[in-house]
């Protein structure tokens, strides 16, 4: 995704797992955080609130990617401060629009 997005002229960082994540959002103070509900050492719900407690990313957008269709994962994604839960795969098209808005 991070590929995409810079193909799309975006400015975009990578994490392997979510600890990596809140340490480059720290100093990257992104505008948008896509992130996978599922994660190696937390899961992405987790890591909206931990990144929502940052100072300088309370106002970041947080959309979850992720391959479970459940209402519930949408529910979790939503109370930890997410702006929504996309399927995977997105598509640039869905990318454009979530950024442009």
């Amino acid at each position: 995704m991070a590929e995409l997005l810079r193909a799309m002229g975006h400015e975009a960082q990578f994490a392997i797992n979510g600890t990596a994540a809140l340490a480059i959002a720290v100093r990257f103070k992104p505008e948008i955080v896509f992130v996978d509900l599922r994660l190696p050492d937390f899961d992405g719900c987790e890591l909206a609130r931990r990144m929502k407690s940052e100072a300088g990313l309370e106002s970041s957008r947080f959309f979850v990617i992720t391959g479970q269709t459940g209402i519930e994962e949408r529910e979790r994604a939503v109370e930890a401060g997410c702006d929504d839960l996309f399927l995977k795969p997105i598509d640039g098209g869905l990318l454009d629009r979530l950024i442009g808005s």
